[in-house]
């Protein structure tokens, strides 16, 4: 799965500068915003496949008539 990013505009207020934007807080942020992008792929791919066989049913049924 490719995955571009155009553009992302963010404000970071921080009430301790080294725990908010720390490496580990920041790799935790990426991992839910990639699981999150995954799971949208995946949503889309399976309602995609759906269409596909509803779309070969309606053929079927097309040519019967």
């Amino acid at each position: 799965m490719d995955v571009e990013i155009g553009e992302v505009v963010t404000t970071l207020t921080m009430a301790d500068g080294s725990a908010l934007a720390s490496p580990e807080v920041m790799r935790q942020i990426v991992r839910a915003v990639l699981r999150a992008v995954e799971e949208r792929e995946a949503h889309l791919e399976r309602v995609r496949a759906e269409r596909r066989v509803t779309g070969g049913v309606a053929q079927e049924r097309e040519a019967e008539e």
